[in-house]
């Protein structure tokens, strides 16, 4: 939620992305269906709370990334999955803190915008990926998935689950002394299997190539399922994990000039004085589900299902932070001889509850000769966000060599501010087959909204009440076998308020529901050896200004683009590409010098491509590639300047050998293979502008052992 007190907020984040599949299906009828293959399109996204519906025959765009993908491309984080599909950059990935990804150029909300199994979930942490079965992101607006959140899309979390009997190890290295192991065990047990449990442990010396950004994780995991009689399936699990890292802050313009990249060692950290502390993110997470099928026949489905989950989060967030030139009077950038403001943040006890249930009425019918696919329910949510003491406290000036040192200054401000959230979801959504051909898709979402802010201290109590419903229509029509058109219109919801501030003659007054809209037309085909997913979208969502101190809604930021994904797989070689071309513009702005400028940090065009060659004088040898493109991005809100485009080039390759009853299966790669030096990123954050470097030419390997 956004801070409605007095706040001052650590100007570091980041955060993640994910996903794309389904299933596949001869007709064009709306039904489960489970197929097993090397595409993509045979996976399904259970975020849209559809049910198992293939991919390539439903009517919205989404993305699915599962554990082999993130694997083969030597990826353990949400903010490297950017890599992966176009339709995700970064969004302010500082190392060593938690991940943010945009999706078609909306950054997500770490408060709003994350699911966990379906549930919501606060991302303002580092999310741990051993037990994670895959990635789903759905893209566009998302008001039929969630009350509240961004309209870039939405990234659900899937759990590892109990299944068939599991012994997996790994230990993984990467440049410069990175090590991490981990484990996955699980089986069945009791008559037929009706029991069935799962372990997942990992734990990781982290060393990266930035210098003073030493640190440690872990993450211990359980899941149990069991079958009651034939009606009542019960599900459980829970999730503990901490890491310990000093963050990397990013670099910034010199003056009015922006930085050469290759001039900038892309190793420095310049939070690395000697009192420098880690940034401690540690979480516990349990959720309990239970299905009890109503119907079951061959014409009928109808289930009952409870879920319910809780997180929490813990935080200690520390850094010697760069920030503006004093000197210069600029306070968005660094000087222009390379030296900056340093600060003390401290933000200790930072502790951050959520809890969600979820009652839900699922299954299938034919009525009026149609048949449904159905979901209808409501969601009870409560986001807690309760902060200790909080320091920022100028400290000198620092140097962009990094040699720069600076004494701490840990001297407490009077106040933070605390946070309390709560709302009610009803819902509903249909999947209707009109024919043998077309399909109508539609759903409904109604929000009640509470929010409540006060200073630590008991000053400045804060609060506001709202009600919106959102509601998501698509038609599809298939073309043939494993083809379709469609077009589908949505609204998603975010909800602000003028900051608790003296500078705003309204601080404190909540601002009208922004209501974004989108608007998709696609094509989607799934063939044996080429699958094929187009998209083209038109989202708006409303823009906020600030006008002689009063802060109100003004104009719109319009997002329009084309999102193409093909998939080739014929003999030895297995193809997959994705791009995107966006443009982002603001409009209807009441200043007109707003208007057709484009947003910090959102490129116009990105590619990301990945290639598999199976080696026949091998067996079992495959050499992997991968490229990511990506254009340039404005610095400044002004787009006074711009980073220039990049590409970088990755190889990898991947040995499976049978030893006995074992697999064993060996990766190794090299990142970044021509040691490009560019911006990565150009995050514009807490009004101030900061470059983030690619990461040099780094290898990694690993050794993954079923046995």
């Amino acid at each position: 939620m956004p801070s409605i007190a007095l706040s001052i907020s650590r100007p570091i984040a980041c955060a993640a992305v994910v996903a794309c599949a389904s299933a596949a299906a001869q007709t064009p009828e709306v039904q489960t269906v489970t197929v097993t293959g090397r595409s993509a399109s045979s996976n399904a996204a259970s975020v849209a709370g559809f049910g198992d519906v293939p991919l390539w025959r439903a009517p919205f765009s989404a993305t699915v990334i599962d554990q082999r993908q993130l694997q083969d491309a030597g990826i353990s984080s949400l903010a490297d999955i950017t890599r992966l599909d176009a339709g995700f950059t970064d969004a302010y990935n500082a190392p060593g803190y938690w991940n943010q990804v945009a999706v078609r150029g909306y950054t997500l909300d770490n408060r709003s915008n994350y699911r966990r199994d379906g549930l919501p979930i606060n991302a303002e942490t580092v999310i741990g990926q051993a037990n994670k079965q895959s990635l789903e992101v759905l893209k566009g607006t998302t008001g039929l998935q969630a009350g509240v959140s961004a309209p870039g899309g939405l990234l659900n979390l899937v759990v590892k689950r109990p299944r068939e009997r599991i012994r997996d190890a790994s230990m993984r290295w990467v440049e410069d002394g990175t090590l991490e192991a981990a484990v996955d065990v699980g089986d069945r047990a009791g008559s037929d299997g009706a029991i069935g449990w799962r372990i997942n442990a990992s734990a990781a010396r982290l060393d990266p190539q930035t210098r003073s950004a030493r640190g440690e994780r872990w993450l211990i995991a359980a899941a149990a399922d069991a079958q009651f009689a034939r009606a009542i399936f019960a599900e459980a699990e829970f999730e503990l994990s901490r890491q310990s890292q000093p963050s990397t802050p990013g670099f910034s313009l010199l003056g009015a000039r922006l930085p050469n990249a290759r001039d900038i060692d892309p190793r420095i950290n310049l939070n690395n004085q000697d009192w420098s502390l880690p940034v401690v993110m540690a979480g516990r997470t349990g959720s309990l589900r239970l299905t009890h099928t109503l119907v079951d026949d061959a014409e009928r489905k109808l289930d009952l299902v409870a879920h319910g989950m809780r997180q929490q989060l813990v935080s200690d967030d520390r850094i010697a932070f760069p920030f503006g030139c004093s000197a210069e009077g600029a306070f968005d950038r660094y000087c222009s001889d390379g030296s900056f403001d340093f600060y003390d943040f401290r933000s200790d006890d930072e502790r951050r509850t959520s809890d969600a249930i979820d009652l839900a009425l699922k299954g299938r019918a034919t009525l009026a000769g149609l048949s449904h696919r159905f979901n209808a329910g409501v969601l009870f949510t409560r986001h807690q966000a309760h902060f200790g003491g909080l320091a920022f406290n100028p400290i000198g000036s620092g140097t962009i060599d990094g040699r720069s040192v600076a004494q701490p200054d840990p001297t407490p401000l009077p106040g933070n501010t605390d946070r309390d959230e709560r709302s009610v979801e009803w819902y509903a959504q249909d999947a209707v087959t009109l024919s043998a051909r077309a399909s109508l898709w539609a759903g409904l979402r109604h929000t009640r909204l509470q929010r409540e802010s006060v200073v630590t201290d008991g000053s400045q109590p804060t609060g506001y009440r709202q009600s919106f419903t959102t509601p998501w229509l698509a038609l599809a029509w298939a073309l043939g076998p494993r083809s379709q058109l469609y077009v589908s219109a949505g609204q998603g919801i975010e909800s602000q308020v003028v900051p608790n501030l003296p500078v705003f003659a309204n601080a404190g007054q909540a601002l009208p529901a922004l209501k974004s809209r989108q608007i998709e037309l696609g094509f989607k085909r799934a063939g044996q050896t080429l699958d094929t997913r187009i998209a083209l979208f038109d989202l708006r969502r409303p823009a906020s200004n600030d006008f002689e101190g009063v802060r109100r809604i003004d104009g719109s930021a319009v997002h329009r683009g084309v999102e193409a994904e093909t998939e080739w797989r014929a003999g030895a070689w297995s193809l997959r590409s994705s791009a995107m071309l966006l443009q982002a513009r603001r409009r209807g702005s009441d200043d007109a010098a707003l208007n057709g400028l484009r947003p910090t940090n959102v490129p116009a065009r990105s590619l990301k491509l990945q290639a598999a060659y199976n080696v026949a004088a091998l067996p079992g040898l495959a050499v992997l590639g991968f490229v990511t493109h990506e254009g340039e991005r404005m610095v400044l809100p002004d787009n006074s300047l711009a980073t220039p485009g990049w590409t970088r080039v990755d190889l990898g390759a991947r040995y499976t050998q049978r030893v006995g009853a074992s697999t064993l299966v060996w990766r190794a790669g090299i990142d970044n293979l021509a040691d490009r030096r560019a911006w990565q990123e150009a995050p514009f954050q807490f009004g101030h502008a900061y470059l983030y470097p690619l990461a040099p030419r780094t290898w990694h390997a690993s050794l993954g052992l079923r046995f």
